[in-house]
């Protein structure tokens, strides 16, 4: 058997630059990729409520706009011999959006969707990265999918 871990919700934050939108990498620093901000439910957080701390934790970003992706990052874990199943949420955030890294980043920047997908190391971060483009850039978000954080 082969258990599944839920354990964990992303978010993929975007920003408008120049009239272009951008997706915010960060540089890990352990292990040195790019990716996304992720993390760790704690005890009595909902999904939603994770992301928004870890938003906060890993770039002082305040979240004000959150959505649902309806996408959901998935793998096998060889080491842990688990599945693990990552919802996703989406970030509206400012224009020209600034960040703040703590220390478990080294790196961040903000990419085009080649450019994200040039530095992401993994193809499921590619294959979310085409979804948000397709879902939240290309054509306005359903307010359906809309977050409430009140």
């Amino acid at each position: 058997m082969i258990p599944i871990n839920t354990q964990f919700v992303s978010g993929v934050a975007l920003s408008e630059f120049d009239g272009d939108t951008k997706i915010l990498l960060l540089k890990r620093t352990k292990g040195e990729y790019w990716c996304h901000v992720a993390g760790k439910i704690e005890d009595g957080e909902t999904g939603w409520q994770t992301i928004i701390r870890e938003f906060d934790e890993e770039t002082s970003i305040k979240v004000s706009q959150l959505y649902n992706s309806e996408y959901l990052e998935q793998f096998y874990e060889a080491k842990s011999n688990q599945l693990v199943v990552i919802p996703s949420f989406v970030v509206l955030c400012e224009r020209h959006q600034e960040v703040i890294l703590n220390p478990e980043h080294t790196d961040y920047q903000w990419c085009t969707l080649e450019e994200a997908k040039a530095i992401a190391p993994f193809h499921n971060q590619h294959k979310l990265y085409d979804h948000i483009w397709e879902q939240f850039v290309l054509s306005p978000p359903s307010e359906q999918r809309k977050i409430s954080l009140t």
